[in-house]
């Protein structure tokens, strides 16, 4: 049994409890079960399909039960899962396909038709849609199956390739490993108190860390319960959530701005939760006193793809009186505030936050030179900046390299103005992250076209339709003669805002 494997444990322990639920269709996978279907795919890969270990599986659906069965086979056999997000267009697929150059490819069928003729696609030998798994899912469960392991991997040896947005307009391939899934999960659940009684329903897309390791993995490590939902509806989930007896639930902001104005808000019993778990953005007060109001308190705090996530946590008994705030550092974590020569500030000055600890990344896929920026002497720089005031909680003070959240979704500025520059009419384009009452923060760009063009910016958001994803494509498009620069030659980005901030205020 290898070490990691932690579903064979709990098929052990308890068999016939649910580890998970897919809402939509009411399938469910008991521990014992789950253990089952992910010994047959286990088999079937390594023998039939001849994968070894270190092969990547690429996954392009929305949630499924299929996703933490693949969970499963990759903690038995050292297979590498790369969850693709399939809010991307075509274009931005086939990067990522090339980057990962997996050895079988697991796609939705709704999904297919727009990756099917992408070379990339086309050269992966082995491609399963998302059907024939389930039915291999749905045959297999019941019937015990066995898998002797091949081959031994050690713990830095990646589970997940998990893609994120690239501040150089290019997505990184961030390693998350078997060690950095333990010590993250025992981060989570020392601080979250989480133990096989717990459940919680999980609806963010498992594209992102978030939908893995915040709630569904430690829950998992734990023996819990999940119930995963396709996608985000305020009113389900709040039904949902009573309806499951939820005792944990993560959100954006935006997520629980959402179910508080839905008209069960009022009618659902949430007596069972204890607490939300909120991150991504700082929580207003205004939205912490509503929740609270509801008996929900409310859990914030900090994490990133590349550590944990779980980095800190803010205990919900210090939601309002520290607002703002992403609470202290976690258990097996070690951080310092530091200046750009590497110097620790004085406690109350600003500076970047750096992280060490065992739940922090070996680098990126592929990319050396990326690793090296991150990674230095053990320490990972993050490139946000942080204070610690006197009490010893953290606040971040500037968002990471200007990326900027939309509805819980992280959009890098660079990226989005490396698209705009391949139309044949822009001479300079600048994106910036503008407050937005539905999502929380929109793009806005500012676009200065060639002598002696013009476009419109309707024609602009069209350009972008079909090759960007929507939450990446700028609500605003704004024609300027020049775009404001500092003393050095860089883009000023604060002016653009204040300049944004002027216009709406007229």
């Amino acid at each position: 049994m290898i070490p990691y494997d932690w579903i064979s444990k709990w098929a052990i322990y308890y068999p016939d409890k649910i580890a998970v639920k897919e809402y939509e269709t009411g399938r469910t996978l008991s521990y014992g079960q789950l253990n089952n279907v992910a010994n047959f795919l286990s088999n079937y890969f390594l023998n039939e399909l001849k994968l070894k270990t270190g092969d990547r599986i690429v996954i392009l659906a929305e949630n499924s039960l299929e996703h933490i069965v693949l969970f499963s086979v990759c903690q038995k056999t050292g297979l590498i899962l790369v969850p693709l997000n399939y809010r991307l267009t075509p274009r931005e697929i086939d990067y990522q396909l090339n980057d990962a150059e997996p050895q079988l490819i697991i796609t939705e069928k709704k999904y297919l038709e727009s990756v099917s003729g992408l070379n990339s696609f086309q050269k992966i030998v082995n491609k399963l849609n998302l059907d024939e798994l389930m039915n291999i899912v749905e045959g297999e469960k019941n019937k015990s199956h066995l898998f002797n392991s091949i081959e031994q991997f050690h713990e830095n040896h990646p589970i997940f390739i998990l893609y994120t947005s690239g501040t150089t307009g290019l997505p990184k391939g961030a390693l998350y490993t078997h060690k950095m899934l333990f010590w993250n999960s025992v981060n989570t659940a020392l601080r979250l108190d989480i133990t096989s009684n717990d459940r919680s329903i999980s609806c963010t897309p498992m594209f992102h860390t978030g939908g893995w390791n915040v709630i569904p993995t430690p829950f998992l490590h734990h023996g819990a319960y999940v119930c995963l939902m396709k996608k985000f509806e305020p009113s389900v989930v709040l039904k949902l959530l009573e309806a499951e007896k939820a005792t944990m639930f993560m959100a954006v902001p935006t997520m629980l701005s959402m179910m508080a104005q839905s008209p069960d808000f009022d009618k659902v019993d949430l007596s069972s939760v204890k607490y939300f778990i909120i991150g991504g953005e700082p929580m207003p007060l205004p939205l912490i006193e509503i929740w609270h109001r509801k008996g929900v308190p409310i859990r914030q705090g900090y994490g990133l793809t590349e550590v944990g996530p779980s980095v800190t946590s803010l205990h919900q008994d210090d939601a309002v009186r520290k607002m703002g705030s992403i609470g202290k550092i976690n258990f097996y974590l070690k951080y310092k505030i530091v200046d750009d020569n590497g110097n620790e500030v004085k406690q109350g000055e600003v500076g970047e936050f750096i992280l060490k600890g065992p739940s922090v990344t070996p680098g990126y896929w592929k990319n050396p030179l990326a690793t090296k920026e991150s990674l230095k002497d053990g320490w990972f720089f993050t490139g946000d900046l942080v204070r610690e005031d006197e009490e010893g909680f953290l606040y971040v003070v500037d968002r990471k390299k200007n990326m900027f959240i939309s509805g819980g979704e992280n959009v890098y500025p660079a990226e989005v103005e490396k698209f705009l520059y391949t139309h044949p009419l822009i001479q300079e384009v600048a994106v910036i992250g503008v407050p937005d009452e539905k999502w929380g923060e929109v793009g806005k760009a500012f676009i200065k076209l060639k002598e002696g063009t013009s476009i419109s910016p309707e024609e602009l958001k069209k350009y972008c339709e079909g090759n960007l994803a929507r939450y990446k494509i700028p609500k605003y498009f704004e024609i300027v003669e020049d775009i404001p620069k500092s003393e050095t030659g860089k883009i000023n980005k604060k002016a653009l805002l204040q300049i944004h901030l002027k216009s709406i205020n007229k």
